[in-house]
């Protein structure tokens, strides 16, 4: 679902399983085999990812580390509520990205191939500070996904009219 360079990671103090760790006991849970496998397939690599998707790579019933869809669910609730996740919708589905770790940052999303391209942008930041400023509003974070078209299908549609001529 992703196509570009990784994002440079933050310095932090927790690996992902510690940081969600302390959240269950600050909550009085106890983290359990399913909870540790999924931290760990989560964050094997950086890539945004739907439920569906995350469950195809996940072991089948009857095999070790099978996890069911209601618990893949409520983990993935839990990962956003201790801050290892982020969820954005798009396109009428729930998407998860790893926050736990990565700076604040934008996506391009190609309505075509459905890739979307992560960006830092220090100019973003600055003009969204300083609508927040003009308005006496305290940012606690943005989401912005700016739609289009990617290079790779703007080709390809490009070819395709130079075809039928």
């Amino acid at each position: 679902m992703s196509d570009s360079a990784p994002l440079e990671k933050v310095a932090v103090s927790l690996t992902p399983q510690e940081r969600f760790e302390e959240f269950l006991q600050s909550r009085g849970q106890r983290n359990t085999e399913q909870r540790r496998f999924l931290v760990d397939r989560v964050f094997s690599n950086h890539e945004h990812f739907d439920v569906d998707s995350l469950i195809e790579q996940l072991p089948r019933k009857g095999q070790e580390n099978y996890v069911s869809r209601p618990t893949v669910y409520r983990a993935l609730k839990e990962f956003v509520d201790a801050g290892l996740l982020r969820c954005f919708q798009l396109e009428g589905r729930s998407v998860y990205e790893h926050d736990y770790g990565y700076p604040q940052h934008d996506h391009l999303y190609c309505t075509r191939c459905q890739k979307l391209i992560e960006f830092t942008s220090d100019e973003m930041m600055k003009i969204r500070d300083q609508v927040a400023v003009q308005h006496s509003f305290r940012v606690t974070s943005h989401r912005l996904i700016i739609q289009g078209v990617c290079q790779d299908c703007s080709r390809r549609r490009k070819k395709r009219k130079q075809d039928l001529i």
